[in-house]
């Protein structure tokens, strides 16, 4: 561990004064200035709510921005991002993890400027890696530094690699729907967090998807606002929603992410409305990719 945790005091140091070799892209000479990646982790209670719809869509809107943008599939037992974009990646996280392939090997540019890292389909949990493994996965990362942001698509539900990129994240992003069954699933994934996670201290953000109108999405997000505040004690902010919106599904069956087959269509519009609000927070003091690593892998440092 002694070894582990001198590279993660390393690796952070250099994070945060924007020097050595992680500050800089893949093949870019330009340093990043000492500014920090912010990694945003979307889940939701359970599965079909679109939630890797709206981690594609958000990263899409952040790159239309001018930001350099990853979509990790942190789904190790169903990956799927690469399938929304119709993309078949040779390697994923699983040749990271075994040693197989470096990181950077397996980062694939998109034709939709943005760049994805596949999941690791069939693999157990990140918390099972050997130290080993660990070791060499906390080095690896250092190639997605690059970016100015992360958006981490974890596995639907509330498994332990699901808490474990939430804890780690900036900012925690659930996605429900005005289905009685993904409203609670939605409660039932905050209160989990909300009870699974030591000095959770971050403000949960919550997306209302496939909204028949402004006026449903409002109600669906404050009775999840309510209910959590009054039983959990917990904050749950209000980040926005997406139209159910006919050309989303064709979207989906066409592979293509719905804001680039209708740019001006009204999902499109919830979604940049949402990463405007995300870009008006104050970035979390100490966080950025430092901070990911250490929590992901629950090394303090010492």
């Amino acid at each position: 561990m002694e070894d582990q945790a001198e590279k993660l005091r390393e690796f952070m140091k250099n994070q945060q004064n924007g020097t050595g070799e992680e500050a800089k892209g893949d093949g870019d000479p330009k340093e990043r200035n000492g500014s920090k990646t912010k990694i945003i982790a979307v889940a939701s209670g359970k599965g079909g709510v679109g939630k890797t719809n709206i981690s594609i869509n958000l990263a899409i809107a952040y790159a239309r921005m001018g930001k350099k943008v990853i979509v990790l599939d942190a789904d190790l037992g169903l990956a799927n991002v690469n399938v929304v974009l119709g993309v078949i990646p040779k390697y994923n996280l699983y040749h990271v993890i075994r040693k197989q392939k470096q990181m950077k090997d397996i980062i694939l540019d998109t034709d939709y400027g943005i760049q994805i890292v596949a999941g690791a389909s069939g693999f157990s949990r990140i918390a099972n890696l050997t130290e080993e493994e660990r070791k060499s996965f906390i080095s690896e990362m250092k190639a997605l530094s690059h970016a100015d942001i992360i958006i981490i698509d974890t596995s639907a539900g509330v498994g332990q690699n699901v808490l474990d990129f939430v804890e780690a994240a900036d900012e925690a992003i659930i996605v429900t729907t005005p289905e009685p069954t993904a409203i609670t699933d939605a409660y039932g994934i905050i209160k989990i967090i909300s009870t699974e996670i030591e000095d959770f201290d971050m403000g949960l953000k919550l997306v209302v998807n496939r909204a028949g109108s402004v006026v449903e999405a409002k109600k669906v997000s404050q009775r999840v606002i309510n209910i959590t505040s009054q039983f959990l004690n917990i904050k749950v902010d209000y980040l926005g929603f997406v139209f159910d919106d006919p050309g989303v599904s064709l979207a989906v069956k066409k592979q293509q992410p719905f804001s680039i087959a209708d740019p001006r269509g009204k999902a499109a519009s919830c979604v940049q409305t949402m990463v405007n609000r995300l870009e008006k927070v104050d970035p979390r003091e100490g966080g950025g990719m430092g901070r990911f690593v250490r929590k992901l892998f629950g090394a303090n440092g010492e």
